[in-house]
């Protein structure tokens, strides 16, 4: 299904000579990110495809075992560059079971608030991309626009726009600075009435409908014999979400519904991810109506790194109380802190397997522990990439232009697949 390097010889010695063996990518003006398609056709019809990954290889999973637990998250944010907040919440859940520990219910919180921002940002992003390689350039400009102000909300909160490292394990790094909860009510008071404004654009539109229904069309069965997940897999018919299947960060106190639809083709795919957006919508506000006290760090102090820090207006978290604390008044506080910074915390030995629903399905973090101060292993089941083995499914038979759409409606983002 997926090609290495050096293989262009391999695939076309195996195609006929009536057809021809084209490369899309991997820098390509209309596709999705990083991604080198090999394409067997026959005139413009697709005989045979291929996914040539590994131009945006980082070796984060790799560098994880040289590094201690909560510099890990440093680096699994940076994967699904798109997400990232589902990547250090799904890293940080598995830690702490691992620890046996449970981030307290106001962090728990405000993991749920930053990941349906973040699901929305994502989703903007998908459509804006998608928009553009299909044509509808005010779609591009519109998402992104939009995604600004979710960027907004993020660097007021965390001090950084993408790569936050803002969830830890234990909690998150600091509570919600002042003016983050009036911030983020009026941003969802005011994109609903955005997401009227584009399908206004595009449900009726001939252009959009003629590009998406019917392309590249993924059935159920198919899909989840594949292990694909998300949009993809609610777009045919299967309303698989772990957010209402397996809870986490107390998701089940909160209402919401999975959009399914059942036509399985790209426009089916539009019209889940547009409901989801509402949806998360839905969700957010009720995590600000319901949004609890109390610390949003667990109180054991061999865990909770870094400790007491608040975002200052220079955006670097440095609590001067906390500083003169540790640097004047108790040598034994110094220590500590020197220890927990440059040691990190050992973790109890065995192993975990912790999924969360991320913008484009199960994404999963599969982590071991020998007992060690750093993990001896960090697999991530990346949504992208499995998402990624249907590709040549649903544009085989299909025309070339068929390709962009079909690709576009996965969604893949490849810093997940290359990771």
């Amino acid at each position: 299904m997926f090609l290495g390097g050096q293989d262009w010889d391999t695939v076309s010695s195996r195609t006929s000579a009536d057809t021809l063996v084209i490369n899309m990518g991997p820098q390509h003006p209309s596709t999705h990110g990083v991604l080198r398609m090999v394409l067997e056709l026959d005139g413009e019809t697709i005989v045979n495809a291929h996914s040539v990954i590994g131009y945006l290889h980082t070796g984060i999973e790799k560098t994880t075992e040289v590094r201690t637990w909560t510099q890990g998250v440093t680096l699994v944010t940076r994967m699904d560059y798109l997400s990232p907040l589902f990547n250090e919440a799904g890293y940080c859940l598995a830690v702490e079971r691992l620890l046996g520990v449970e981030a307290p219910e106001r962090a728990q919180a405000i993991r749920v608030l930053l990941m349906e921002l973040n699901r929305i940002a994502s989703h903007l992003v998908w459509i804006a991309t998608t928009g553009m390689e299909l044509g509808a350039l005010s779609l591009m400009l519109y998402g992104f626009r939009e995604r600004e102000l979710i960027l907004d909300i993020f660097e007021h909160i965390t001090g950084l726009r993408m790569n936050h490292a803002f969830i830890r394990p234990g909690g998150i790094s600091t509570d919600l600075p002042e003016g983050s909860v009036e911030k983020i009510r009026e941003f969802l008071d005011y994109v609903p009435a955005r997401f009227d404004e584009y399908e206004t654009l595009l449900t009726e539109n001939p252009t959009w409908i003629d590009r998406n229904k019917g392309i590249g069309v993924l059935p159920a069965d198919v899909a989840l014999g594949l292990g694909v997940t998300g949009p993809l897999l609610r777009a045919a018919g299967v309303a698989q979400d772990l957010r209402k299947t397996q809870p986490y960060c107390g998701y089940e106190q909160y209402d919401f519904d999975v959009p399914v639809a059942t036509e399985a083709d790209c426009l089916a795919r539009y019209h889940v991810r547009m409901a989801e957006m509402r949806e998360s919508v839905k969700i957010a506000r009720q995590v600000l109506d319901t949004l609890p006290g109390g610390p949003v760090m667990v109180t054991d102090p061999k865990i909770a790194w870094p400790a007491q820090l608040k975002l200052g207006n220079d955006g670097l978290g440095n609590s001067l109380d906390y500083i003169r604390s540790i640097m004047g008044e108790s040598m034994e506080a110094l220590i500590h802190h020197f220890k927990l910074v440059t040691e990190g915390f050992s973790v109890p030995a065995g192993e975990v397997y912790v999924p969360v629903e991320s913008p484009r399905g199960e994404l999963g973090f599969h982590v071991v522990s020998s007992g060690d101060n750093k993990p001896w292993r960090v697999h991530t089941r990346d949504p992208s990439f499995i998402n990624l083995q249907a590709m040549p499914y649903m544009v085989r038979g299909q025309l070339i232009a068929d390709v962009i759409a079909a690709v576009a409606s996965i969604d893949p983002v490849m810093g997940g697949v290359d990771r």
